[in-house]
């Protein structure tokens, strides 16, 4: 093989590889699952013949748009610490409410009344919730523990 033709191989290579690292890059930055961020979950007591609540915040981007986002609290002491909760299982559960943030971006917010009678029949400790984020393209991100909170 002559000299020079072996140089504009080795500098094809060059060429093509470096085209190719950043394709993947790119494609990397470019992921179209949504993706939750700042999740935080708060359990407020029941008291005086008040309701408690539980309230589940989160922002939630997706290239394509955020069609919704599916919440469950689940106690620790629960069949789904043993038999993991499933995506599937989430398509029953309540939707929170979601409002723009940002360019690809919502925040979603979650409230739920608790009374006195739901602490007294529900198991204390940790809780957990269960969010699914599904982007307008169909692609989900599903995170059996977006955050914690604790009922004692």
């Amino acid at each position: 093989m002559s000299r020079r033709i072996a140089l504009s191989v080795v500098a094809g290579v060059v060429v093509l590889g470096g085209a190719g690292a950043f394709a993947l890059a790119y494609a990397g930055e470019q992921d179209p699952a949504p993706a939750l961020a700042h999740s935080t979950a708060r359990y407020t007591a029941p008291e005086a013949g008040r309701d408690g609540s539980v309230s589940f915040t989160t922002e939630v981007s997706a290239p394509s748009g955020v069609k919704s986002l599916k919440v469950l609290a689940w106690p620790d002491k629960s069949v789904f610490a043993k038999k993991q909760l499933t995506a599937e299982e989430m398509a029953a559960v309540e939707s929170a409410t979601c409002t723009p943030a940002g360019a690809h971006t919502v925040r979603c917010v979650y409230k739920d009344a608790v009374s006195a009678a739901d602490v007294a029949s529900s198991p204390h400790g940790t809780w957990h919730i269960a969010a699914l984020a599904t982007a307008k393209d169909g692609h989900t991100t599903f995170d059996t523990r977006a955050a914690d909170f604790t009922i004692g």
